[in-house]
């Protein structure tokens, strides 16, 4: 059921289009809803196991030999994550479906979108492989650049968008370097089998290597200092989106990422202070620029800055536990990370209500800007109670949740003044000390949030719209978050004994069953009064300072404006990138002339010194004649012919004989085929050399008339020396590689389990749908790809002024050039019987393929070979209108296929790309062999059919 949970969102977002154009007075959202209110109540209803410590896990086997499976575990610290990416999700859809305009905005791909990001987060917190974490990290990164660039029009939109990508995706690298460290010190990609190894691979030289990559990419991924500057361009996106991502969601990844390693690195110093050190940075940092912010979304982003840092400080102080292992004195650090696991609650809470409440505000009129705001309390008596409680919550004050996660706080960075670590004790009180001028940073920003925007006196003449409350659908949200953060303000221990203590068990199952047997070692206790604690005195005096410094912050110079431009890291960002583009293009100009001639001359002249430098420096020039056959008469006549063939293409006087004679070559390989006995190559190399040269004539239309240039004698020996180069590096690589190979040939491998493992015959087609399926099924996706591109190409249409079109048109629209039908009468007349054997003979193939010569690539080509016939005798036109096929469906439908056919073995246990076969008792036919491997090839022939015609019917068409 875990698969499905992750899978659930991607299928949602590839029917939402059918299902919504089957539905269209049906709003887009509530087609949506469904699905991440089925998956709260999905991970809802495991609360019970993950509660008594029975985390749920499901593997499929993906790829056994690389270590990278579909792993999922679902223990306490991703029920956590599962349940705020599905619950918020749920209230933001619901949000969304009022926010945004359905008659002018595009919500359909909103959504897509929405859902493909959420189906990328609950892989993240799901996965226990970190290849597989990876792969959907790198998707939240592409699901958030479209969410953030959904009103692509605005530049400021596009800015952010490729901001957040472009360092998220340098982390995410970063992160998957250190991943492959921990592969090849441990062995196992497995999060669980690495964290069971840490004594083995801590003492490893390449162990803080990986640390320190690991941590750029949760850095990166949450918004900590230096890497924040993407979260404030980022808010350029809808205000749903910022409510989602940039609160609840995604920038909880890095986080998620940094607990869920924690028992890996947690004992080293290093970790301890990267990640409490940069936290705390972070923290003060963000809650500094909050304060100085007039727009209300700029002020959100750098109180979410600000907040990520606090989590992130307390999960490092956290680590200090394992400073400890196998001591009971371990207990008293680990209250730091379960007042993160609160805060990160309480935070998705108050900070998700306070950008719809901002959103709301700013729906209602025109504007975010604190300057022209203010006097809307009783105009918007609903949003303001909301901005009260959710703002007063982020500050730290009772009776909300927030205070009880701040008092946490406080007393986390107070204990971990008595943890010496390094000889350092003395640095301890910077804890406390920058932790409270943040925590009185966050009361004042939390203030001029709430007091800015609906205190002080109500100026209509600056606002664009007449302010007024927004309709239910809009606030019932943010109500529900905000109500939310009471309940957890007055009843905590409903989060305590249900999510905080499994996820605490989770984040320090690494330090020993002796000395965490149960969950009654993590016997979370939250309470509103612990006594006159240090914590308490230090939350009066953030009040007291908060309201003086609110008070009178508007008098100081330092936080009365924000600082002109964007800040310095943001202009170090655009220089570096302005840099890096300019010196790039100065590059590239340097060899990139527009000569093809320039371009054949690098890519040649690399191939020969790499394949020639690596043949004279290793022992690669045995060849082992003798091994070889005797070489026939015919072999002999074949060779000469397509030798002459070949040497005479570059002194050909038109294009036509030099298509023709490249085609004879093509033809003079088939015969080598069928004289070495490989019936399906030979078929395959006709019917590819048939199509080509097809292909060919029918761009000759397009390419000016061939015309003999005069070629400087320099210029000649340089291609002479290229050209004759690769061919005798390719002779001598050839040569080398049958004589001098040092294993085994593979050859006998396939000869022997063609059979017994894949239940076919015909060990080319085994080799091409079982064998090395996925080399096939990367094939017909490059051909899709490519047959798309010359689709794409060709029906483009240039302006009518450019001097390109004036060129193109011409050749694109005469008639001339490629007559609408054949005027042979015998070919007419034949190719009506000729076709019908073409295709008969090509489903033979098909479906003989297994077993004996052919395949679902061969049938393919033949296939296309009969429907090209009849499109030359009848005229494209003709055939278009007797087949009204969209062969790019075709060729999607063949992709859709092969990818099925290959996952299907997922429901059975078996990795992906694994056939089965068996004999069958069938009607009429008696005993039955069966092969899965069908369906696939099935895919193969109708990718091949779709990518051939459509490149046919889009180079040679009529007009």
């Amino acid at each position: 059921m875990l698969h499905l949970a992750v899978l659930l969102p991607f299928l949602a977002a590839g029917l939402m289009i059918p299902l919504t154009r089957r539905l269209p007075r049906l709003h887009t959202g509530w087609v949506a809803l469904p699905v991440p209110a089925a998956l709260f109540l999905y991970f809802a209803a495991r609360l019970p196991d993950i509660r008594k410590g029975e985390p749920l896990s499901a593997t499929i086997r993906w790829m056994p030999s690389l270590g990278i499976d579909l792993s999922f575990v679902l223990d306490g610290l991703s029920m956590v994550f599962a349940l705020l990416i599905s619950g918020i999700g749920i209230l933001v859809v619901i949000y969304s479906i009022h926010y945004l305009d359905r008659g002018t905005e595009n919500i359909r791909n909103f959504y897509v979108y929405l859902l493909l990001f959420m189906g990328a987060m609950l892989g993240v917190v799901l996965s226990d492989n970190l290849m597989v974490l990876y792969g959907f990290w790198e998707l939240t990164s592409i699901a958030s650049f479209l969410l953030i660039a959904f009103w692509n029009r605005r530049e400021r939109s596009r800015y952010g968008a490729l901001k957040s990508m472009l360092i998220t995706v340098f982390g995410g690298l970063a992160m998957f370097g250190g991943f492959n460290l921990l592969y090849v010190m441990s062995g196992t990609y497995s999060i669980r089998e690495i964290i069971l190894q840490v004594q083995t691979i801590s003492p490893e030289p390449m162990f803080i290597p990986a640390m320190l990559l690991i941590l750029l990419g949760a850095f990166t991924k949450s918004a900590q200092f230096p890497f924040h500057i993407w979260l404030p361009d980022a808010m350029e996106a809808p205000t749903p989106v910022s409510a989602y991502l940039h609160s609840a969601t995604m920038v909880k990844a890095g986080l998620y990422l940094v607990a869920r390693l924690t028992p890996v690195f947690g004992g080293h110093a290093q970790w301890f202070w990267l990640v409490s050190l940069t936290g705390l940075a972070t923290l003060l940092y963000g809650s500094f620029k909050a304060t100085r912010q007039t727009d209300l979304k700029a002020l959100l982003a750098y109180s979410t800055i600000s907040q990520l840092g606090l989590i992130m400080c307390l999960l490092g102080l956290g680590s200090a536990a394992f400073f400890f292992r196998g001591d009971v004195g371990a207990i008293a650090y680990t209250a730091a990370a379960s007042a993160a696991v609160f805060h990160l609650i309480n935070h998705a809470v108050f900070k998700g209500s306070l950008f719809m409440a901002v959103g709301i505000v700013d729906h209602e009129t025109g504007t975010r800007d604190i300057r022209k705001l203010g006097g809307l309390m009783s105009l918007m008596p609903v949003t303001f109670t909301v901005s009260v409680i959710g703002s007063f919550s982020m500050a730290g004050l009772p009776p909300f949740a927030g205070f009880l996660s701040k008092e946490m706080f406080l007393a986390a960075v107070l204990h971990i003044r008595e943890l010496d670590i390094l000889n350092v004790q003395v640095w301890m009180l910077a804890f406390p000390v920058i932790a409270w001028i943040a925590s009185v940073l966050t009361f004042v920003y939390s203030m001029i949030l709430v007091f800015g925007t609906f205190g002080g006196k109500l100026r209509r003449e600056e606002l664009p719209k007449a302010p007024h409350e927004a309709s239910p659908g809009l606030y019932l949200p943010p109500v529900i978050l905000v109500s939310l953060a009471l309940v957890f303000g007055f009843a905590p221990n409903l989060l305590s004994h249900s999510l905080i203590e499994p996820a605490m068990l989770s984040i320090y199952r690494g330090l020993g069953d002796e000395l965490i047997p149960s969950g009654e070692a993590f016997g979370v206790s939250i309470h509103f009064w612990h006594g006159w604690t240090p914590e308490l005195f230090l939350t009066l005096g953030i009040i007291a300072a908060g309201i003086l410094l609110f008070r009178g912050y508007r008098r100081l110079r330092l936080l009365n404006k924000e600082s002109g431009g964007r800040n310095y890291l943001s202009r170090l960002y655009d220089i570096s990138l302005k840099g890096m583009e300019s010196g790039s293009a100065r590059l590239t100009d340097l060899y990139m002339t527009g000569s093809r001639r320039h371009y054949l001359l690098y890519i040649f002249g690399f191939f020969i010194l790499a394949l020639g430098g690596t043949l004279l420096l290793k022992p690669g020039l045995s060849f082992g004649l003798k091994t070889y056959a005797p070489v026939s008469f015919y072999e002999y006549v074949i060779i000469a012919v397509m030798l002459g063939a070949a040497v005479a293409v570059p002194f050909a006087k038109s294009r036509v004989a030099a298509i023709l004679l490249s085609g004879a070559v093509g033809y003079m390989v088939t015969l080598l085929f069928v004289l070495f006995r490989a019936p399906d190559l030979a078929l395959t190399q006709m019917m590819v050399e048939t199509v080509s040269v097809i292909l060919f004539l029918l761009c000759f239309r397009y390419l000016p008339k061939l015309k003999p240039e005069r070629v400087k004698a320099r210029v000649k020996t340089i291609n002479w020396i290229i050209s004759g180069g690769v061919g005798l590096i390719m002779t001598f690589v050839a040569l080398a590689a049958m004589g001098s190979s040092p294993f085994e040939p593979i050859s006998e491998f396939f000869l022997k389990m063609s059979y017994s493992q894949a239940g076919g015959k015909n060990v080319v087609n085994v080799i091409l749908v079982d064998f090395r399926g996925f080399d096939t099924l990367f094939e017909i996706m490059v051909l899709g790809i490519a047959s798309l591109a010359v689709y794409g190409l060709i029906r483009l249409r240039l302006e009518p002024g450019d001097s390109a079109s004036r060129s193109l048109r011409p050749a694109l629209l005469s008639k001339a050039d490629f007559p609408a039908r054949s005027n042979d009468v015998i070919l007419r007349t034949m190719s009506s019987v000729i076709v019908y054997l073409i295709l008969a003979f090509a489903l033979y193939l098909f479906f003989a393929g297994h077993n004996h010569p052919g395949g679902g690539f061969i049938a393919g080509l033949m296939t296309s070979a009969a429907l090209i016939l009849l499109g030359f005798v009848n005229g494209l036109d003709t055939l278009r209108k007797a087949l009204p096929v969209n062969y790019r469906i075709v060729t999607a439908a063949g992709l859709v296929i092969a990818i099925l056919t290959s996952a299907g073995s997922f429901a059975f246990g078996a990795p992906f790309l694994s056939h089965a076969f068996g004999h069958f008792e069938l009607p009429l036919l008696g005993d039955t062999e069966l092969a899965t491997a069908v369906l696939f090839d099935l895919g193969v022939y109708l990718a091949v059919v779709g990518v051939t015609m459509n490149m046919i019917t889009t180079i040679g068409r009529d007009r």
